[in-house]
């Protein structure tokens, strides 16, 4: 994203989620009723907004991340993750609620994952959380959320983005029915895989038939859907072009599980500073690259030199 033009940083919103994630890896998941010795356990930050809003951070992006915490060990581990990734802290301490928490299965040999979240205080956000935070949002450049906390609050939010003249990224993970009102809210619409098969019920394992899917999202309202096609890389669908932009290496992969929010936040800090989007799009594919060549979630999102310089050599 280096050019010889001063780069102008509009500030980001995200809007979502934290738990500690509790990450296990083992040779396969172990069948109901079954035990299983694993090979490693971590824990660590995780959540998807809260990913979105460090991958963001670690870039530069001057981005402030609004949810609800515990008042709890994992809500301290939450501010610091924030802190070290230069992420302003929104959140909202709820005494009565817990910090959220993830199951992580790693397998040991594909690097694939299987999740389950549980994100305790965060699904007590409401709109009139959302109200008492409405200069934050109106002042953003771009502003983004996904579904691990309440529908009605993450509509809210879009719908004062939105009237305000700021950017809408809505990651719609994970997978779930929406309300029709809610893809006129949304200047980008990021699903992967699966999520585009859920939203349009057509199914997307290429390129072309991403394409297809996409058309059906545009005709619901959508401006611009981008579809990140894991090791196929993603495609940039509006109603006037239609990109496929390869998936960007960085080495061999070790966990593909933090790959999304990756992929999500560098979106969002391209944007926040002008990029145009089929470039925004790549550079969040070279996030995403380097993301799944490190473990963990958080601590795998790269530095904008780190992008940069990947970049350079693709």
């Amino acid at each position: 994203m280096a050019s010889g033009k001063p780069i102008v940083m509009k500030p980001v919103v995200i809007l979502g989620v934290f738990v500690a994630d509790t990450a296990y890896r083992a040779q396969r998941q172990p069948r109901m009723g079954e035990t299983i010795l694993g090979n490693s356990f971590k824990l660590g930050p995780g959540g998807k907004g809260s990913n979105q809003a460090v991958a963001a951070g670690k870039l530069g992006a001057d981005v402030t991340f609004l949810t609800r915490l515990g008042v709890d060990a994992f809500a301290d581990m939450a501010k610091r993750t924030w802190k070290d990734a230069g992420v302003k802290s929104a959140a909202i301490d709820t005494p009565d609620s817990y910090t959220g928490a993830a199951y992580i299965f790693v397998e040991e040999g594909s690097g694939n994952n299987a999740i389950i979240v549980s994100p305790g205080a965060a699904m007590l956000i409401t709109p009139e959380d959302i109200e008492a935070n409405v200069e934050l949002i109106r002042g953003a450049g771009v502003f983004v959320t996904q579904l691990e906390q309440p529908i009605e609050a993450a509509m809210r939010a879009l719908e004062i983005a939105r009237r305000a003249g700021v950017t809408t990224i809505l990651n719609p993970a994970p997978a779930a029915k929406l309300p029709d009102r809610i893809y006129t809210l949304c200047d980008y619409l990021t699903p992967n895989e699966t999520e585009t098969e859920e939203l349009t019920g057509l199914k997307v394992s290429s390129p072309d038939e991403a394409r297809a899917a996409a058309g059906k999202l545009l005709e619901k309202g959508v401006g611009t859907v981008i579809v990140t096609l894991g090791d196929k890389g993603a495609l940039l669908h509006t109603k006037d072009r239609s990109e496929h932009v390869p998936a960007i290496s960085a080495g061999p992969v070790v966990e593909t599980t933090g790959a999304g929010d990756a992929f999500s936040g560098g979106l969002a800090a391209a944007l926040s500073r002008g990029v145009e989007p089929l470039e925004a799009v790549r550079f969040a594919c070279a996030i995403a690259g380097i993301s799944v060549t490190r473990p963990g979630t958080a601590p795998s999102m790269p530095t904008l030199q780190e992008v940069e310089a990947l970049l350079a050599k693709s």
